[in-house]
């Protein structure tokens, strides 16, 4: 033991500790994400059930502190940042706009359904008025990272569905952002009609961010592409394109968006450029290499179980179920009400049925304003991680019937 002691410095490899962790995060990702394909499962499902594998879970092996989020949560958020920048390279902006009264409905019944449904949950196990409309917000959340990457792997990312996926999540998170600020700004404020006034700030800040964004995205970020492909050094584009998803993702949380919306819609504007098909090559090959897998494996090292009550066991499997029936029959039925048919209208509703990273977001908020005590953040985790695997699967075993072969045009 003297001799190891002398041969390994172990106070220095404890400071690099995060090195091994993320050696054993990328191996297990790519070696999950073969198995899972092999079982006839989008990869993105074995990906993510890895995280919960290595974590506090089962393993242990790798530990995240939600409340003190270190490296591997911050790179985790790069990572979704560039997913959803990718996906809006993809997007035809044609067909978004052709998809925008469905995508709305299928927003309104995705909001609607689980709020109505986790608000009488939460009265029906004695939680107080408050708490259980939190718990109502909390099923609200939607976060369509994880479909992103089921339906592009599925090759339905581009497709009318799947647009209509992609404009209903980024009007179901403005929508969850109006209840959340509402429900909390109410709970602190006691109804009072500051808590109002701030509702009318928070409105018209998202109001001038769609605004501001149409106009620097399709007017001042193909001039700046335009320059920078005229300098002289390494892989500009590339680094343009980042800069532009982390900056737009920035400027969607400065006006109390996710960052997500933000780096969609960089994505959303640059694909109307000339740029679009390299910048996409480029952008998937840094992301899926390294900050992408990071993410998926984030979402399961969360989840911690031990020691909890009867009780609360009951409302988790309750919520888990309700979360995925809310968003599937409310996202499906305001698909149907556009023109879908039943089938594509049951995957519309199941491609909103992650809860993801914004579930995490929201749940955090709750129990920093404590409208939510810790059993109840770590019921949002597990619903969270529930809801994220089933998705896949899901979406899979509708996307790929033969029977959907041919699509509503």
């Amino acid at each position: 033991m003297d001799l190891l002691e002398k041969l390994v410095d172990f106070d220095k490899l404890k400071e690099f500790h995060f090195l091994w962790e993320l050696v054993l995060i990328l191996v297990a990702v790519k070696l999950a994400g073969h198995f899972s394909k092999k079982i006839g499962q989008p990869s993105v499902f074995g990906e993510l059930l890895v995280g919960i594998i290595l974590g506090p879970a089962l393993l242990g092996w790798i530990e995240v502190d939600p409340k003190h989020p270190g490296l591997i949560k911050e790179l985790a958020e790069i990572g979704v940042i560039l997913l959803m920048f990718l996906a809006g390279l993809e997007t035809d902006v044609e067909e978004f706009k052709k998809t925008a009264y469905g995508s709305s409905l299928v927003a309104v019944g995705g909001v609607l359904f689980p709020l109505i449904l986790g608000f009488g949950i939460g009265l029906a196990f004695g939680y107080e008025t408050h708490t259980s409309i939190f718990i109502g917000t909390l099923l609200v959340a939607t976060s369509v990272s994880i479909s992103v990457q089921t339906l592009r792997e599925l090759g339905k990312l581009q497709s009318k569905e799947g647009v209509t996926i992609l404009g209903a999540a980024v009007l179901d998170d403005v929508l969850g952002i109006i209840i959340l600020s509402v429900v909390v700004g109410f709970a602190a404020g006691g109804g009072g009609g500051g808590s109002v006034l701030d509702i009318v700030i928070l409105l018209g800040k998202i109001v001038l961010f769609f605004i501001l964004t149409a106009l620097i995205g399709r007017h001042l970020l193909p001039r700046l592409f335009r320059w920078a492909a005229n300098l002289m050094t390494s892989e500009v584009l590339l680094t343009f394109g980042i800069i532009s998803a982390l900056g737009f993702a920035y400027f969607a949380e400065m006006f109390g968006l996710a960052g997500i919306v933000g780096s969609y819609f960089a994505g959303l504007m640059l694909s109307l450029t000339k740029f679009r098909t390299e910048l996409f090559e480029r952008v998937e090959i840094v992301s899926f290499s390294f900050f992408v897998p990071i993410f998926f494996v984030s979402i399961g090292v969360t989840a911690k179980v031990s020691g909890l009550t009867a009780e609360i066991v009951m409302l988790m499997v309750v919520l888990s179920i309700v979360a995925i029936l809310s968003k599937l029959i409310g996202g499906g039925l305001g698909a149907k009400m556009a023109g879908f048919n039943w089938r594509s209208s049951a995957g519309i509703g199941a491609g909103m049925v992650a809860r993801g990273e914004v579930g995490l977001i929201v749940a955090s908020i709750g129990l920093t304003r404590g409208l939510i005590d810790n059993e109840l953040f770590t019921v949002t985790v597990i619903i969270v991680l529930v809801t994220t695997l089933v998705t896949p699967p899901m979406l899979k075993g509708i996307f790929s019937s033969k029977k959907t072969a041919k699509q509503d045009s």
